[in-house]
């Protein structure tokens, strides 16, 4: 009888505390804009890691024209300083210490609803994680343009993925989760990349091989550091390409190209650092 005592004070000491968790652990929205259904994936793959609240972005003016009339839409809406009207966002935001911000990039920053959203919503003292899709790069200077617009936020380093490398996302948002101290668990730690060397004949070829008939990038690598990945090798190109609307004088600009090599398996370029 004594020790039923003891298993049952025992047992509400233990339901007590871990009601004390839920209490005080940090209350996370994810907040995204999606136009294909790729960032939409991201969002719902960290919701359901962190038991997350979900938000859609929503434009009054959906985008939902061809590949070409999306890009002409943004052109005209950029040289006119126009941004699209948004749906109310329901969510208090103010009830949340964590804000994911989710979107697909678009000449290089947020697609434009996002930046609506960030115009129109209040993220001061708040922890703000960035995460994108892509075509071949953008979370860097989209990060920078979220500090910009919420510059009383604390802005933490995010994800992005490229559209044509959806399959990793899964595992890759696991371990991003876990190295940001988002979740608890086991992760990679990489190491440092080391000086960059003059590329040889077979970095070259990597580089080459990895961003093979992709249109917008057209570089050719002069520099390369490399780390081992679990599975493979991840290099660190330095590359010189024409910058975006160059003149014949413009001359050239580098940029940093990241290519990783699995084990059998064949170069793909995973992002671009302009």
């Amino acid at each position: 009888m004594k020790f039923m005592k003891i298993m049952a004070v025992a047992l509400t000491a233990i339901l007590a505390a871990s009601c004390g968790q839920k209490k005080n652990a940090p209350k996370v929205l994810v907040l995204y804009y999606s136009q294909t259904e790729n960032t939409k994936a991201v969002a719902e793959e960290i919701a359901t890691a962190l038991g997350a609240d979900i938000e859609e972005v929503v434009p009054v003016e959906p985008y939902d024209g061809t590949y070409e009339e999306t890009i002409q839409r943004c052109i005209r809406e950029r040289e006119g300083n126009i941004l699209p009207g948004i749906q109310p966002v329901m969510a208090k935001v103010a009830d949340y210490d964590i804000v994911f911000v989710g979107y697909p990039v678009w000449f290089g920053t947020c697609a434009l609803p996002m930046l609506t959203c960030l115009g129109e919503i209040d993220l001061s003292g708040k922890k703000v994680v960035p995460f994108c899709t892509f075509g071949s790069g953008g979370l860097q200077s989209s990060t920078a343009d979220i500090i910009k617009k919420q510059a009383q936020a604390e802005v933490l380093p995010g994800y992005g993925v490229r559209a044509a490398r959806m399959a990793a996302m899964p595992a890759e948002v696991d371990q991003f989760l876990k190295a940001s101290g988002f979740l608890e668990g086991d992760f990679v730690k990489l190491e440092e990349f080391p000086e960059p060397h003059a590329v040889n004949e077979e970095e070259s070829a990597i580089f080459d091989a990895a961003v093979e008939g992709y249109r917008m990038l057209n570089a050719k690598a002069s520099k390369v550091a490399s780390r081992t990945i679990p599975g493979g090798t991840e290099y660190e190109f330095t590359a010189l390409t024409a910058p975006r609307g160059a003149t014949p004088d413009s001359g050239m600009m580098e940029i940093k190209v990241y290519v990783t090599v699995k084990d059998g398996e064949a170069p793909e370029f995973t992002q671009v650092v302009r």
